[in-house]
């Protein structure tokens, strides 16, 4: 099992936003901290925002900011929103075509394995996994108490 990479870059945003305590971020500084498109990451946070995960603010001086308490963000719920589906075997999924659906006894074993990872997910916020400023590139934040880091 692997989750996606808009899963990745979803838990990384917020993570992002986390350690800079409030102050704005944008999409541009994200992408050049994780080396990822703008592209991508504007999607991201799209779906972040429209789940009151991030708040954006408009304008020239706008950005993003966490829109809930890091305690409140349940990283189970986050991986739910961002992957498509969790069908590890075909029978977990719509349309399933499987011959051995009736009498197969691997579904059980993978449903509760399924469970387990989402209930460990489920125990652990944002809180439990934000870092410091520092930990983004070694360095601190950019617009951190003056500091500006940086094209290269």
């Amino acid at each position: 099992m692997r989750l996606t990479n808009f899963s990745d870059y979803a838990l990384r945003m917020l993570m992002y936003a986390a350690a800079s305590g409030g102050r704005l971020i944008t999409i541009e500084e994200a992408s050049r901290v994780f080396n990822v498109s703008r592209t991508h990451l504007n999607k991201v946070a799209n779906a972040l925002t429209r789940s009151g995960y991030l708040k954006a603010i408009r304008g020239r001086s706008g950005g993003l900011v966490l829109g809930r308490q890091p305690e409140m963000i349940r990283i189970g719920d986050v991986i739910r929103l961002t992957e498509p589906d969790f069908a590890l075997v075909e029978c977990f999924a719509t349309g399933n075509q499987c011959v051995l659906t009736r009498c197969c006894k691997l579904s059980g074993m993978f449903g509760e394995a399924m469970a387990s990872f989402q209930n460990t997910l489920d125990g652990y916020t944002l809180a439990d996994v934000t870092l410091m400023p520092e930990d983004f590139l070694g360095g601190p934040l950019p617009g951190r108490n003056g500091a500006q880091r940086g094209s290269g």
